[in-house]
């Protein structure tokens, strides 16, 4: 009755990094045995360099060499739209889960997917349910075509069905971010295995256990099913590391184009979560620098959802590593607003992203202006745009990618009516900015607020 189920997620990026998606694929063989479960929880496609150019395709030999159980869709497991999704779905060797997407009055990918499975693990049986986030088509734009419900009630009635057609134990593989938490207290499951947000994360909530391995390919969480339960993260090392992976991946960099070097970095750049997602970092001043100078605007924009995390950039930077910091096939959009409009658009710079409980020091990324921001009362105190004060009746330009045009969950204030012109793609724009500018970038705190109290760097 003894069971051990292995759980990698959001790979992204890992897909760029030949060396540390070998060494992803070597730990989870090193640490399974035949009777090992191996979980996938979405965003294992995409988004990367090397899924932009083969359509997230060059998942599959990463598949083909973990060989996964189960995998469930991540919301950027659309970013090449359903149709994608289902194809890639339907092409790799495990089997995906998911209850709760809709298409056209039916299950989404019915003819590929699965709400529910049984996998066996020597003499038990475990029961897997799927799910993907609620708010997919919130937060990806090529996935509207597809709806997106409620997990609670889908886990509740196929966990039922699971346990009546003989399963030992039900798990979950969940790209929900910390509904997870929900989940574990609304249903009758013995795991979740999570993703979408990239904390590192072991816990037990109402008897269920809860995991998250972040992303990237750095860390492998652990579930041993048993009278009792308990968890564990592994750090994926070079240890073991799967050769054939690593010269596979080479290879397709090579095949696109993106080891090309343009640029070298002296002072190593920080890429870690709070320099991704905090004000003041020299990575958010770097992307945002870089979207406003090819844009030529007054002011730029990035959430801090929108770059990645990862290795310290240093050394030789390749294409692969600079549009691994953003790798999205968004436009570089220019925004004409009047400047209390503007303000309006600042108003949004400090919450960031509201949902899934994200950490109140995840805030957007600003070039060409500084803002003061009283957590307390809930207000800017000031703000000034190339050194002046925002003058409310004088016309400004703002540079954000069209992520933030197409979707209002991040930032209400502008919308497609507001754009006067595009600027090519905005991923481009910074592998162009690296060229001709350099890649050293500031650490000038240029959103300051009182619970930001330590720099990001």
């Amino acid at each position: 009755m003894t069971v051990r189920l292995l759980h990698y997620s959001d790979m992204e990026t890992a897909l760029d990094e030949p060396q540390q998606c070998g060494a992803l694929v070597g730990t989870l063989a090193a640490l399974s045995d035949e009777e090992t479960v191996v979980i996938g929880s979405g965003d294992n496609t995409a988004p990367g360099a090397l899924s932009l150019a083969t359509n997230g395709r060059v998942s599959l030999p990463v598949f083909e060499a973990i060989q996964p159980d189960v995998d469930t869709f991540g919301n950027h497991d659309f970013d090449f739209g359903s149709e994608t999704a289902r194809e890639l779905a339907g092409a790799a060797p495990q089997q995906w889960l998911c209850a709760n997407a809709k298409q056209n009055g039916g299950r989404f990918a019915s003819d590929v997917t699965q709400p529910r499975t049984l996998v066996d693990a020597g003499s038990d049986r475990i029961g897997i349910v799927g799910v993907a986030h609620p708010k997919t088509a919130v937060m990806n734009p090529a996935a509207t075509d597809v709806e997106f419900e409620d997990p609670v009630s889908h886990i509740q009635k196929e966990a039922k069905q699971l346990r009546e057609n003989g399963a030992d134990f039900v798990v979950v593989t969940s790209h929900c971010g910390r509904i997870d938490e929900q989940i574990a207290k609304e249903t009758n499951v013995d795991a979740i295995f999570g993703g979408h947000v990239h904390d590192v994360y072991e816990s037990v909530i109402a008897g269920t256990a809860v995991v998250r391995p972040g992303r990237a390919g750095r860390y492998i969480a652990e579930v041993v099913l048993d009278k009792t339960t308990s968890t564990a993260i592994h750090q994926v090392d070079d240890g073991h590391v799967d050769q054939e992976i690593v010269e596979t991946l080479q290879a397709k960099r090579a095949e696109h184009g993106l080891d090309e070097v343009v640029t070298t970095v002296e002072t190593p750049i920080p890429r870690t979560e709070e320099a991704a997602t905090t004000a003041g970092s020299r990575l958010g001043n770097l992307v945002t620098d870089a979207l406003r100078w090819k844009a030529g605007a007054d002011v730029a924009l990035s959430p801090p959802g929108g770059i990645r995390s990862g290795d310290p950039l240093v050394g030789e930077i390749t294409v692969a590593d600079i549009v691994g910091l953003a790798p999205y096939d968004d436009d570089l959009a220019v925004v004409e607003l009047p400047g209390h409009r503007l303000r309006d658009a600042f108003f949004a710079v400090p919450f960031g992203y509201h949902d899934d409980g994200y950490p109140e020091s995840h805030c957007t990324h600003v070039s060409g202006a500084r803002l003061i921001w009283d957590d307390k009362s809930g207000e800017i105190r000031q703000v000034t745009v190339g050194g002046e004060p925002l003058d409310s009746e004088q016309t400004y330009t703002l540079a954000v990618d069209d992520y933030l045009i197409e979707t209002d969950h991040v930032n209400d204030a502008f919308d497609e009516g507001d754009v006067v012109k595009r600027q090519g793609v905005a991923r481009d724009a910074i592998v162009e900015f690296a060229r001709e500018v350099g890649f050293d970038g500031s650490s000038e705190r240029r959103v300051e607020r009182p619970r930001l109290t330590t720099a990001a760097e």
